[in-house]
């Protein structure tokens, strides 16, 4: 099977890429195809002839969607509609990664896969019109929403976190938004579990378990035996950001369990974690 991978060079694509162990991966990103320009994709595709297309490239600036609206709607919407598009032409089947922003943060209880959307900032609205181009103009499609992503191969929370830690003692994090944090190599597998099986519709992936930020950056600290920083509370409204955030956006697992793939819990999965940043060099 041939799997044409578009945003190879993010954090998820590189884990993609080391995590799938069979199949002819064919590596793309904007060098290659801006999917802003249908030409281009169209272009790609014949190049490619991919049975599946994962679609991991995606503008993913929450504040700076705010700042440029323009911006992250082409990329995420129109972008994602080009491939969509160019995939019903050419006969291959979409994986589209999407995110918990599609949600309001509301609810009371994980978001289901059959709970309508409703983002509350831009990024948001920009990705739910991706889901949106997908189901439209995709025949064969997979989309996989996932959330507070992180790995060693790229920036991510648990990162900066740690770096602030060599230089401060006591750090403040926001306590009041909740969510399931997701490594990408556990990401990566179910996405090629998913792929293999030859999903179709809406699946919610993450690790199990959930946490606020502040939670995170704790057990983040203690695992790497930094505990002696502190870690203090403070609020969304206190972090002063750009974007409106969802505070409750944990996504029900239901979805995922129904197809027999289940994710390790999220500590565990930092374990393994800061074990990858060592390798890499980033982690004394």
């Amino acid at each position: 099977m041939r799997i044409l991978l578009i945003g190879a060079n993010g954090m998820l694509g590189h884990d993609i890429l080391r995590q799938w162990p069979d199949d002819e991966l064919i590596a793309a990103d904007v060098q290659d195809a801006d999917i802003r320009d249908l030409e281009q994709v169209r272009h790609l595709l014949a190049s490619a002839k991919p049975d599946w297309i994962i679609l991991a490239a995606a503008y993913t600036d929450v504040d700076g969607a705010e700042r440029n609206p323009e911006l992250a709607h082409a990329v995420n919407a129109t972008g994602t509609e080009n491939v969509a598009r160019a995939a019903r032409e050419f006969g291959a089947r979409l994986f589209y990664i999407s995110t918990d922003y599609v949600f309001d943060g509301a609810a009371s209880r994980p978001y289901e896969i059959s709970d309508p959307v409703h983002p509350i900032n831009v990024y948001g609205a920009s990705k739910a019109a991706g889901e949106a181009a997908v189901q439209k103009y995709a025949e064969q499609w997979c989309i996989g929403r996932t959330a507070w992503l992180f790995g060693a191969l790229g920036a991510s929370f648990p990162e900066k976190i740690l770096q602030a830690s060599t230089t401060r003692t006591e750090l403040k994090v926001v306590a009041d938004q909740v969510g399931s944090p997701t490594f990408t190599r556990d990401l990566a597998s179910a996405i090629f579990t998913l792929v293999r099986a030859d999903a179709r519709g809406i699946f919610h992936i993450t690790n199990s378990g959930s946490c606020s930020w502040m939670e995170f950056a704790v057990e983040v600290l203690r695992q790497a035996g930094r505990d002696s920083v502190r870690v203090l509370p403070s609020t969304t409204a206190e972090a002063g950001r750009l974007a409106q955030r969802p505070l409750i956006s944990i996504l029900s697992p239901a979805s995922l369990h129904a197809r027999g793939v289940h994710l390790r819990n999220w500590k565990d999965a930092v374990a393994v974690y800061l074990e990858d940043l060592r390798q890499v060099g980033k982690l004394a």
